[in-house]
């Protein structure tokens, strides 16, 4: 298994703001759909439709495993028809976010804008513990979100299968 290691981090501006700022640079935006098929204490399985401003899209499958920053993480391709036929058994709502990639500071920073929630994050991933824990956020970043349950996509998609949700 390969192991998913990053920090997350309340994001108090818009992506766009952000990319207004010197020291951050423009990668890529995404569309993703993300619903949970399974889970159990700390582990959990998802799949994910992944749209690109070209309108190419990707389907994943994934398994993660853990709490807090170092997690077990297995992701691999699904076609869509597999995806599709997932999605249609389980009848939930998918958890819809935008993804903005930038760079700054040396480093690769994922900001997720969530649409159905008032919410937007940053997560930075790392090659090994260490660096994880040496690393300084810099100021346009919030609060460290790591170890809140409330903010982790789970809790947030959950929340999405509520009746109130639904009928709203």
């Amino acid at each position: 298994m390969s192991r998913e290691i990053e920090r997350k981090y309340l994001l108090s501006a818009a992506a766009d703001d952000v990319l207004k700022r010197q020291d951050v640079t423009f990668v890529s935006r995404e569309y993703m759909y993300q619903t949970y098929l399974a889970y159990a204490g700390d582990q959990e399985l998802r799949i994910r439709k992944i749209v690109a401003p070209d309108g190419a899209v990707r389907f994943t499958h994934t398994f993660k495993a853990g709490h807090g920053m170092s997690r077990e993480e297995i992701e691999y391709a699904i076609s869509e028809d597999i995806y599709e036929q997932l999605l249609r058994r389980l009848n939930a709502v998918p958890l819809e976010k935008v993804r903005t990639t930038v760079e700054s500071g040396g480093l690769r920073c994922e900001i997720d804008e969530y649409k159905q929630v008032q919410l937007a994050v940053v997560e930075v991933e790392f090659t090994d513990e260490d660096a994880a824990r040496a690393f300084q956020p810099p100021a346009w970043f919030g609060r460290e979100l790591g170890a809140e349950e409330e903010f982790r996509n789970k809790t947030l998609w959950l929340k999405l299968q509520t009746p109130t949700f639904a009928q709203g």
